[in-house]
């Protein structure tokens, strides 16, 4: 029996200064993907104080 590859969706996560905390609602397939995505907010808009972060999740598709 051949164990079970685990595949994760990633997801940006936004928090605020303030302490406000928002999860984008579209998910990413790969870490590289959400970092790019992450890389290119930073450059067009440069917020300070703002944190974003890639967190995975275990994908719940359970398509054999």
């Amino acid at each position: 029996m051949a164990a079970a590859a685990t595949t994760f969706v990633w997801w940006l996560v936004v928090a605020s200064p303030q302490g406000g905390m928002v999860v984008m609602p579209n998910s990413f397939d790969t870490r590289d993907a959400c970092m790019a995505a992450v890389t290119e907010f930073q450059k067009n808009t440069g917020q300070a104080n703002w944190v974003m972060q890639c967190v995975p999740t275990p994908d719940q598709n359970f398509e054999e």
